[in-house]
């Protein structure tokens, strides 16, 4: 990657509002008046958009059981009213983050958070299967879009050093709070209303931040062209849905299979024509270049395989709890209380961490610390009880993810230029739900596969303890890949995202 000018030292002054040059050329080629906005004001907006997009990662597992009886959906039809939000999430998401670049961070922000909400409206409303599947994808689209714009507004807003790295903390607890609420907003809406209120509910508070956004943001972006690759966009998203086709129809007719084989070679052509496209195209969705620098690579490597357990692990939880220890959905979504605490307490020590020991060794830390708890986890059994099965290793599971993805999204972000802050902010949300897209997908089979279609609390405890184990050792994976990986010695870059 091109070699960026310094960034401000930590003792530099650190403007409490965004500098009023800050604003470019908007629409048209014409010059928006410069606005100083508090740079509060601009976090919490930011942080309001992304809780929302992670919250529906996961609001909908405990409504999953009423929505399959309501419109008649099969099992693989449940696990689809995931994939098809996260896959289209993780497919667009670069293209997303470019548009932020290319046509305003305000404008961007405000354009995916309207369509998201709008198909929440959408989803809640559906009648049938095929009508909540496509909302649900639209809802992904929408998030693609405002995700990378959430990232990129905060670190524009807040200069280099102890600032951004505790303003990026926070934005990642919000996230993981999102996550982590999803069990428990879910139950309660499901339980008090029905499961169409756990998409309803992103319509009055998306339009409190839409306001927000219209009111308090001021437009930014870089410079340059502004064509778009759709062309890259296409070819991601669809390697990215028939490959999680691929791994699902393993569950009905085997790895040998040829409606196994089929979509699975075809995703991995897609993908492969994706990075050809990348390498020549003029203007492309992904320039390869971000990842010439080791940290930014290597970062975000992690997060793709700490993503493929993240999303997992909130789902087989809150499953295992309604259908082998019998809770209902307000009752699961209150057993993880202590694991959302959990995750949210992760990502905040982070930030002091990595100002001691520096983010490698926050990360390495954060990832065994998972490792353990799936490890623990992995042990659960049909007649568990709750502070053995649910409340402990949930705790030391969630608090390690907490504490790894921090210090790997600043070490990602921290070496953008500010032509390129939304694309690479796109590149570390595309890496995290990408791979919790595709880990959901294998995690689900297997466990699903070692079952064996049994529907009794032994043969279901059976397939989640196996997910668990091999939770664990994805997480052992990405705790030897960032150990081999993450430079040893900080870089100019690393010093200041330690502070």
């Amino acid at each position: 990657m091109p070699t960026t000018p310094p960034e401000p030292t930590p003792s530099a002054p650190a403007p409490a509002r965004v500098p009023p040059s800050a604003p470019a050329t908007g629409a048209g080629g014409r010059r928006e008046r410069a606005r100083t906005v508090p740079a509060w004001a601009v976090i919490l907006i930011a942080c309001a958009g992304q809780f929302l997009v992670v919250l529906d990662v996961s609001v909908v597992n405990v409504a999953l059981p009423s929505m399959r009886t309501d419109l008649g959906m099969s099992e693989s039809g449940l696990q689809w009213v995931l994939n098809a939000y996260s896959i289209a999430f993780a497919g667009f998401m670069l293209l997303g983050g470019r548009a932020a670049d290319l046509f305003g961070q305000k404008r961007t922000f405000l354009l995916g958070l309207a369509v998201f909400t709008l198909a929440s409206l959408a989803g809640g409303l559906a009648q049938e299967s095929r009508q909540l599947l496509a909302a649900r994808a639209v809802q992904g689209l929408g998030a693609a879009v405002l995700a990378p714009a959430t990232l990129t507004l905060l670190t524009s807003a807040v200069p280099a050093g102890p600032a951004r790295v505790r303003a990026v903390g926070t934005w990642a607890a919000v996230g993981a709070a999102g996550g982590a609420a999803g069990g428990l907003v879910g139950g309660t809406l499901t339980d008090l209303l029905s499961w169409r209120w756990v998409l309803l509910i992103n319509v009055p508070v998306g339009a409190l931040v839409l306001t927000g956004g219209a009111l308090w943001l001021a437009e930014r972006r870089g410079g340059g062209s502004r064509r778009l690759d759709l062309p890259g966009a296409v070819l991601v998203t669809a390697g990215l849905a028939a490959l999680s086709y691929g791994i699902v129809q393993t569950e009905r007719s085997g790895w040998g299979a040829a409606a196994t084989l089929v979509p699975l070679a075809a995703g991995l052509v897609l993908l492969a024509a994706f990075l050809v496209l990348e390498s020549r195209a003029r203007e492309p969705l992904m320039p390869l270049k971000v990842f010439r620098t080791r940290a930014v690579a290597a970062a975000n490597a992690a997060m793709f395989v700490f993503g493929a357990t993240s999303f997992a692990v909130w789902f087989f939880m809150t499953v295992y709890a309604q259908n082998v220890l019998g809770y209902t959905p307000f009752q699961a979504g209150l057993a993880l209380v202590p694991s959302s605490l959990s995750i949210v307490f992760g990502s905040k020590i982070a930030p002091a961490m990595m100002h001691r020991i520096g983010p490698r060794q926050v990360a390495l830390i954060g990832g065994v610390v998972a490792a353990a708890g799936f490890a623990w986890q992995s042990g659960l059994s049909a007649h568990g009880g709750y502070a053995t099965s649910i409340l402990g290793p949930g705790v030391v599971v969630m608090t390690g993810l907490g504490m790894a993805g921090t210090p790997l999204a600043a070490l990602a972000t921290g070496s953008a230029e500010p032509q390129d802050a939304g694309l690479v902010s796109g590149i570390v949300n595309t890496a995290r739900t990408m791979g919790g897209a595709l880990g959901l997908a294998v995690l689900s089979t297997a466990a699903a596969t070692r079952s064996g279609g049994g529907t009794d609390p032994v043969a279901l405890t059976a397939g989640y303890a196996l997910a668990f184990r091999i939770g664990c050792g994805v997480s052992v994976a990405a705790v030897l890949l960032m150990l081999v990986w993450l430079p040893r010695r900080p870089s100019a870059r690393e010093k200041a995202v330690r502070g």
